[in-house]
């Protein structure tokens, strides 16, 4: 099995299944977060049809853009909240990414090279190995900060005399110190290539305009390239843009034939050069490819095994087959699909789809109904709550603490759970600061703590916090915070995106380099000159009060000036 071979730890496990799209060969309790690079973005403005890859593609670009994806794949991991200590294990062990591609098919028009043609199989080819090199040092850098994945040693990248060999006895590939097992995946990217605007994967136009279905309703979808093309040329029509949609073709005389060459679409091209382009890329990609390999609605079996035993000869890890038509509602669809499969409609089935629709509508609205009753309930259930007998204190409960930075200075914002792993209760305390502040934080804590144990939701706590502002606020932007009571708040916001598994935020301030690799950190600090204070108290010895004198704020026992 060719997955098998190329597995990077075979002695962690063999695969026994891909993920649904093929791409993704993973063993037991395995992960792989992926990420596409969207390579039209790469082609440099000036580039017309004709220009060349050398003189066309911002490489340089691409390669600063490959580092960072690797980076942030990498930082991902560790982001990454799992449902199983399983799984979590083996992602840190082995610190599996899949960085892939999409947009290919607008690189290929933008440079005016025809997708079925030796030229564009070329290109790809050197595309990927450029990424999939340029993934593979960005690792390596990384490594000589962070370290190497754990199972490194055993690894088919491992040094030698430790490092899994082939049959043969020959190492599988050579010695190099990674950060991560895998690098380069190209996923279909099906629904992430429609909110960036481009291609899909890897795979040619489906068409220059064809209708989507988009949950139930189709919608017309034209090529910007092809309207940006006719425009610069003077042969765009709105008639010409309907004729394409409706025909699921170019193939008319108003469009140029140099134009019909590098819009080849899914159905113009043959098996045999979806298969070859998929090739292509496979050599240069760690794990595999989700690509479709298109036939017309008169394809036969024999057809398919020819593809079947095409893609094994040359290298291919899998292969997808489809032919146009042979499913109702497929996800895209020419004019000209549309149109061979109304003939086909018996009055039997346009009844059927009447009584469907009635369906679907009446689905819809018991799910609203579903959803109206249900927030009545919670509501129900909260107000109850509220009314019900504190809850007395076990002896011991497991917490969790995060510090805040507030214009009081730094905050300790400790909650504690329950053997249920509810929250119980609730501590506030104010770093060295004492007096009325650190006395109204304690204050806070303790009637949180109530609240908590006589039934009210955290969450409504948290809602009467957020917001609460004072004269002073520290940080900026989503580390603005504008008082104690809204850093406890903020607190508590935390605490409970983490209980539900909601992925931290990380932050992509410094651009990846070619020179080693970066760190990236996140701080809750504000970025002013120096701390600011309000109530009074001390920030430097914590036991004087603050007076205002010659217009600072000054602290007669240690000394301390607000104006330095």
């Amino acid at each position: 099995d060719r997955a098998n071979e190329y597995n990077p730890v075979p002695k962690l496990g063999s695969y026994e299944a891909t993920n649904p799209c093929g791409e993704q060969p993973l063993l037991p309790y395995d992960v792989c977060n992926l990420g596409s690079i969207n390579l039209g973005k790469f082609v440099k403005e000036d580039a017309r049809p004709g220009t060349g890859a050398d003189e066309g593609v911002d490489w340089d670009a691409l390669r600063n853009v490959t580092h960072l994806s690797t980076h942030f794949l990498d930082n991902v991991i560790d982001a990454n909240v799992y449902p199983l200590q399983d799984i979590h294990d083996l992602a840190q062990n082995i610190r599996r990414i899949g960085l892939g591609v999409m947009g290919w098919a607008d690189m290929l028009v933008r440079l005016g090279v025809p997708y079925d043609s030796a030229d564009g199989v070329d290109l790809g080819r050197r595309v990927m190995e450029f990424i999939n090199e340029e993934s593979r040092s960005a690792s390596e850098k990384l490594a000589e900060v962070r370290g190497v994945f754990p199972a490194w040693e055993e690894s088919i990248w491992g040094p030698d005399g430790k490092a899994v060999v082939g049959k043969d006895d020959t190492r599988i590939r050579p010695e190099r110190a990674l950060r991560n097992c895998n690098l380069t995946t190209v996923a279909p990217t099906g629904t992430i290539s429609i909110f960036a605007g481009c291609s899909g994967g890897i795979e040619p136009l489906f068409a220059v305009a064809f209708m989507r279905n988009q949950a139930g309703s189709l919608m017309p979808d034209v090529n910007e390239d092809f309207v940006r093309m006719a425009e610069e040329g003077g042969w765009y029509s709105d008639d010409l843009m309907e004729r394409i949609a409706q025909e699921g073709h170019i193939h008319f005389d108003e469009v140029p034939e140099e134009i019909q060459k590098i819009f080849r679409t899914a159905h113009d091209i043959t098996p045999e050069w979806h298969v070859r382009m998929q090739a292509a890329f496979q050599e240069h990609t760690d794990s595999a490819i989700s690509k479709t390999t298109n036939f017309p609605r008169e394809a036969t079996e024999e057809d398919v095994r020819q593809i079947y035993e095409l893609a094994f000869s040359l290298g291919c890890k899998g292969v997808t087959v489809y032919r146009d038509g042979s499913r109702d509602g497929q996800v895209l669809s020419t004019g000209a699909t549309s149109q061979a499969g109304a003939a086909e409609v018996s009055p039997e089935a346009g009844v059927m789809k009447v009584q469907l629709a009635d369906a679907r509508e009446e689905a819809h609205n018991l799910r609203i109904e579903v959803e109206q009753l249900r927030d009545q309930l919670l509501d129900r259930d909260e107000t109850a709550g509220a009314g019900r007998q504190k809850r007395q204190r076990p002896a011991a409960l497991r917490g969790y603490t995060v510090k805040m930075v507030s214009p009081l200075g730094d905050l300790y914002v400790t909650i504690n759970e329950d053997l249920n792993g509810r929250p119980f209760e609730v501590f506030c305390t104010l770093g060295k600061a004492g007096g009325p502040a650190n006395a109204d934080a304690e204050a806070v804590g303790r009637l949180i703590s109530l609240a908590l144990r006589s039934g009210i939701s955290i969450v409504q706590v948290k809602d009467q916090l957020r917001g609460i502002s004072c004269d002073r606020a520290v940080g900026l932007g989503p580390n603005k915070v504008l008082s104690v009571p809204d850093a406890v708040g903020q607190a508590i916001e935390r605490y409970v995106l983490e209980k539900e598994g909601v992925q931290e935020d990380l932050p992509l301030a410094v651009p990846a380099t070619t020179q080693g690799a970066t760190q990236f950190e996140a701080s809750n600090s504000s970025s002013y000159g120096g701390e600011t204070f309000d109530m009074g108290t001390c920030p430097d010895c914590g036991a004087g009060h603050l007076v205002y004198e010659e217009g600072c704020k000054k602290c007669h026992i240690c000394g301390y000036s607000e104006c330095g």
